[in-house]
């Protein structure tokens, strides 16, 4: 087990975090049809469905973004330290959905469930575009400059620089990171409808509204996921001549995503897997008179092609964070990682990785096990 083992192993696991993030992001979803849910009661049921699962999305976010930072801390001073209006955006827009659960029905709420909802959804909105855009960047770069010798300035030891003075807004300008935020916000709106549709019973209409607002999400989803994969496909990308913790020398490589997929052949199945997945999970929900499991199949579904992208985005000697300015800096698992010692060292710990899945696995089926009702929401002494 070498150093370069722990790297590719480390990628793996950021990989599967996000995987598991993105699909959980249906809670967001969720609270972004809060506002056109029509009436108190059916804006209920939605923030009660995603009230009991917002906790593992928010844990989720916290968990990929430690894995960072302990495997990858370069990339995490870079990026979070840089284009830290990026992050604080998202970072204020997960404070509003943590204290809107809290305090939407709390009793002396001054504010009203209103104001509380409308948290809900800028969150369920801003949250799933930015998250999207910060991924986006994975591929497509940002504006940076790493300079290992400002270790030895005393007056100013910072090894890496934004070099735009927006420090983040400007990524959430590029349209080609919009693309992946949009699509991001309407598969987790698909999803959620999808997954309302399993969780809520006794409320024909409301199941038929459901059924609606899949499809035109899903739809809305697949324009801009093709889209993405076709700027991803068609893209010039960065290659790794040689690397080593000091030095890393890059070279522009036409069509670079394109040649990974076929490269590491295992990608390319896992992806084309996930993506049949998720539209017979869709298209079955859509379509079906009855049938409410197609969140199975469309989280599965997410899932795969989430690890897949992130993988092509670090494997085959691709850079995971390309610099703009100075395709030198750009940011690769073996010059952006932690030491031998503390990747092995955490690779012990994520033994436990199987045992947290297999906890949030029981919680999930614990909670689901009683579906929600207008009725059982009634008589229920907790609501959000």
């Amino acid at each position: 087990m070498t150093l370069e083992f722990f790297q590719a192993y480390w990628w793996l696991i950021v990989a599967v975090l996000g995987g598991i993030l993105v699909f959980l992001l249906f809670v967001q979803g969720g609270q972004s049809m809060i506002l056109d849910a029509g009436d108190d009661t059916r804006r209920n049921l939605i923030v009660n469905s995603m009230g009991a699962k917002w906790e593992l999305t928010f844990t989720t976010l916290v968990t990929f973004g430690g894995a960072m930072f302990a495997s990858f801390p370069l990339f995490y001073s870079t990026s979070f330290g840089g284009a830290y209006w990026l992050w604080i955006c998202i970072l204020f827009s997960f404070i509003l959905q943590a204290v809107s659960y809290e305090f939407r029905r709390k009793k002396g709420n001054i504010y009203g469930t209103g104001t509380y909802d409308v948290f809900l959804f800028i969150n369920g909105c801003l949250g799933c575009i930015l998250l999207g855009v910060a991924v986006s960047m994975f591929f497509f770069g940002g504006s940076f400059t790493v300079s290992r010798g400002s270790l030895l300035d005393g007056a100013a030891p910072v090894v890496s620089h934004w070099d735009n003075p927006s420090h983040g807004f400007e990524a959430i300008f590029n349209w080609r990171n919009l693309i992946l935020g949009i699509a991001v916000l309407f598969l987790a709106r698909m999803q959620a409808a999808i997954y309302m549709m399993n969780n809520i019973v006794d409320d024909p209409s409301f199941f038929k509204s459901l059924k609606a607002k899949a499809f035109i999400n899903g739809g809305i989803f697949v324009v801009f996921f093709l889209w993405f994969l076709a700027l991803l496909l068609t893209t010039d990308g960065y290659t790794v001549i040689s690397d080593s913790f000091r030095t890393t020398q890059i070279e522009v490589e036409p069509y670079k995503y394109l040649h990974n997929f076929l490269t590491i052949w295992q990608t390319a199945v896992m992806l084309l897997l996930g993506v049949v997945l998720v539209l017979y999970g869709w298209a079955r929900s859509c379509f079906a008179k009855k049938y409410t499991k197609g969140i199975w199949f469309t989280g599965i579904g997410t899932f795969l092609v989430v690890v897949a992208l992130f993988c092509v985005a670090g494997y085959n000697d691709t850079p995971f964070y390309p610099s703009l300015t100075d395709p030198a800096s750009s940011l690769t698992i073996h010059n952006a990682s932690s030491s031998e010692f503390t990747l092995r060292v955490m690779s012990y710990v994520s033994i436990l990785v199987p045992f947290v899945v297999a906890y949030i696995a029981y919680v999930w089926y614990s909670m689901d096990r009683k579906k929600l009702s207008p009725k059982s929401l009634k008589k229920s002494d907790h609501q959000y």
